[in-house]
């Protein structure tokens, strides 16, 4: 049941105390859910959410922290690997009306297509799981990202014949832009080498790609907790953007500097280029409701936003 409808829906929340994840909270909490914060107690989240502290890749630790609580919605943050899937489906089944993972664009990183790509290139119910990589190794989780997020997705969307169905959702998410508390140093990255007029290292041929603004996703996330559709569905803005116009955004805000490229055809890149083309088709998110916005039209914000400019 929706909030606002006179009845107050149960949320829980699995990491995501910080960017879109802290605003996807003070959203729903501003809808009038009662969210559950599950973490490990690294930090507490908003008051008025509950907290419950546990590891969620510790089933027994997991399960004592829940008790006997249940959820019209989950929404896991922090879902990672075919192993922390299992984990979840297992605590979850029957605990969860709704369950809402946060994957990503980068379910789609062996993909290469001139047009964007829909939801269907990447179906979970077909891809293996391997319960037994190294999923616990950070260096091996960091370069797999992709495929663990894939197999994660795949756990979910398994379907038995002793095994009732899980009402599963998964976002992939576009590259995020925008913010005060942009953690990841991506655009510091430019605007490091456009005020030294230290070359952007860009693949031979380098595409565009999809990306959201972290106002808009916590937006997407708060709409897809209330909403009833299954399975896959992108999260992206209208329009690709290239690393031209990422440069050009910063460099606005940057006028002693200048834009260098250098094309490289082996070696590291910078952040925001791409040797292929994987931009993501957001038709099943607009066809279900949800109304993006356009990326060149934020983009200056974003950037102003994350360098701590006025805008």
């Amino acid at each position: 049941m929706r909030s606002g409808e006179g009845v107050v829906r149960e949320i829980c929340v699995i990491g995501g105390n910080r960017y879109f994840g802290k605003r996807l909270i003070a959203r729903l909490m501003a809808a009038g859910d009662r969210v559950t914060v599950i973490n490990r107690g690294s930090s507490a989240p908003p008051a008025g959410a509950i907290h419950l502290v546990a590891d969620r890749n510790d089933e027994n630790s997991l399960e004592k922290a829940l008790g006997s609580r249940t959820f019209d919605v989950v929404i896991d943050q922090v879902c990672y690997t075919p192993r922390q899937a299992e984990i979840a489906r297992r605590v979850f089944a029957g605990r969860a009306r709704r369950y809402v993972m946060t994957s990503t664009v980068e379910v789609y990183e062996y993909e290469d297509s001139a047009a964007l790509v829909r939801e269907d290139a990447v179906d979970p119910r077909t891809v293996a799981v391997d319960l037994e990589l190294p999923w616990d190794d950070p260096e091996f989780l960091d370069a797999h990202y992709g495929e663990g997020k894939r197999q994660a997705e795949a756990v979910f969307a398994r379907t038995r014949p002793a095994e009732p169905a899980f009402p599963y959702v998964a976002v992939r998410v576009a590259h995020v832009l925008g913010g005060d508390d942009d953690f990841t140093g991506r655009l510091d990255h430019y605007t490091d080498r456009i005020r030294t007029g230290e070359p952007i290292a860009v693949p031979a041929v380098n595409h565009p790609a999809t990306y959201i603004h972290v106002e808009e996703i916590a937006d997407f996330l708060a709409w897809a907790a209330g909403a009833d559709f299954t399975g896959p569905v992108n999260a992206a803005s209208h329009g690709a953007l290239t690393t031209e116009e990422l440069c050009e955004a910063v460099a606005a805000h940057v006028p002693e500097g200048g834009t260098v490229f250098r094309s490289v055809e082996v070696g590291e890149v910078s952040p925001f280029s791409f040797a292929r083309s994987y931009g993501m088709d957001n038709s099943r998110g607009t066809r279900l409701g949800f109304t993006f916005g356009e990326s060149s039209e934020w983009l200056p914000r974003a950037v102003a936003e994350t360098l701590g400019k006025d805008n």
